[in-house]
Order: structure tokens, then sequence, then C-alpha cells
């Protein structure tokens, strides 16, 4: 398993969202399932990227979610989906899972896969999924964040007094999406799945975030498993400091997309 440091640039921060702008110069082009966004550099055959985004399985803000997609397929070079998962609690587990595993079989291959957060949970679920069915796995797969142990049993959470993200707020929003289902089984909890045979994985998480060790116990049984993985830890941050690739100049937002553009580009 290869391990990467990542130190905080100089100059960089990590802005709030106040005064963000979240416009985009293309169209949202409504789909069944969700949105395509496509930058003006992104070549359709050149494969799509499938973005499965966070909010703690229960809140989306497109504003944000088509700005992330736009950079993103500025960054790749591809078209990116936006897939608009079933929320909780309205419609507990497993619909969010299907809905993602529905837009990455309607998309045209070669496929790769973001995810964020509670995203990453869906994400990372929907490769056992797919591994099961004998079905075609994506290229790649990336994670900001995961969420990868439903039964939250990771020490980090409660060693991470920075980070907004605790033990009493994941549990709350876990219990919704999982609506009776078990905390400790995959796929909806993927850590606990088989993980041989899955596709390389890039797991980037914040050094001091309440989800570290569920992206680096995850990252560790893969290795273990034979799946290719790296991980990428920035230093002394917590959860949802990927908001900097927002911010025009920020050191750490050109980071960030520096490597999902040198992860994803054809």
């Amino acid at each position: 398993m290869d391990v990467t440091v990542v130190p905080m640039p100089r100059g960089a921060t990590v802005p709030d969202f106040g005064g963000l702008s979240f416009e985009i110069p293309v169209e949202a082009v409504a789909v069944p399932g969700g949105v395509l966004v496509t930058a003006e550099n992104a070549a359709p055959g050149a494969g799509h990227l499938l973005y499965v985004h966070g909010g703690g399985f229960e809140h989306r803000n497109p504003p944000l979610m088509n700005r992330a997609a736009y950079l993103f397929s500025q960054a790749t070079g591809r078209p990116v989906f936006v897939v608009h998962y079933r929320l909780a609690p309205g419609d507990p587990y497993p619909a969010a899972l299907e809905d993602v595993l529905t837009a990455y079989r309607n998309l045209a291959g070669p496929v790769l896969v973001l995810a964020e957060s509670s995203g990453g949970a869906l994400a990372l679920g929907a490769l056992l999924r797919l591994k099961a069915d004998g079905a075609e796995l994506p290229a790649g797969v990336m994670t900001w964040s995961a969420v990868t142990d439903l039964a939250i049993t990771g020490g980090s959470v409660d060693d991470s007094p920075r980070d907004p993200v605790g033990r009493e707020l994941l549990t709350h929003l876990i219990g919704q999406y999982l609506g009776g289902a078990a905390a400790d089984e995959a796929p909806q909890s993927p850590l606990y799945g088989d993980l041989s045979g899955l596709p390389p994985l890039v797991m980037a998480v914040g050094g001091a975030e309440a989800l570290r060790d569920d992206t680096l116990r995850f990252a560790e049984k893969a290795d273990a498993a034979g799946t290719e993985v790296r991980v990428e830890i920035y230093e002394d941050m917590v959860h949802v400091f990927q908001t900097a690739i927002f911010e025009e100049g920020n050191p750490l937002g050109r980071e960030l997309l520096d490597r999902i553009a040198r992860w994803g580009r054809p």
C-alpha cells in the first residue's frame, strides 16, 4: 500500500461556503437519475466520470455539486455524471445504492468513479455488488474522506476533537440511512466485504478527520486482499477540506485538482 502525506501548501486555506460562487459556464444537462456536466475540454469518447456526492446520505446541494463536477470534468477531460440518488430518511438503504448502480450501468465506458464522504460508502458498496454480480468494474475509483464502517468502530471517530464530524452526528445519519439494516455487513458497510479483485483505489483523507480510520482500515484490508491502493493523507485537515477547490487561486484546491487530473486523464 502506497501512503503519501500531503503537506498543507504554502498560502492554502480551507474556505467556508460564504462568498463562494458555484456558477459554471456550461449547462448542467438533466438526464434520468442526475445531471451531466461536460467542460469545454472534455471529450465524450474518453469515457465518463461518475461523481457520487456526500451529504450524510440525506442532503444534496445541486449548485455546489454541479460546480464540483465542472472542475472534475476540466481536470480529467471527461464528461461527469452527477448521480442524484434517493435520500434518507425517506428512502433508506438500499435505495441510494441501487441508484448508484443504475447510474454506473448506464454510462459508456471506461468509467472512473469519484466519491466523497457518505458517497464513498455508496461507491465502494457498489463495487462489491458489481463484483458479486460478475459485472464489469470501473477503471478506477477515488474517494475523499470516505465512510466505510457504518458500525463506527474506528478509533479516530473519538480522537479528532477539531473535526465537525463526530460520533453523535454519524450515529444519527447512518441510523437514518440504514433504516434497520445491519451496520456491520457489506455492501452497505463496505469495510466488512471481500475487498479482493477491486479496481485500483486512490483514497484521500484529512490527517485530523474523525473518518481517518475509515480510509486507513479499508485501504489496509484491500491491500492485504491484493487490491492496488494509494492513500493520500492531507496533513492536519478535517472533514470537507476539499472545499478549497471552489476558491480560485487556493493552493490546496490546485493541489487537489492536479491530483485528480493525474489520476483521471485518459
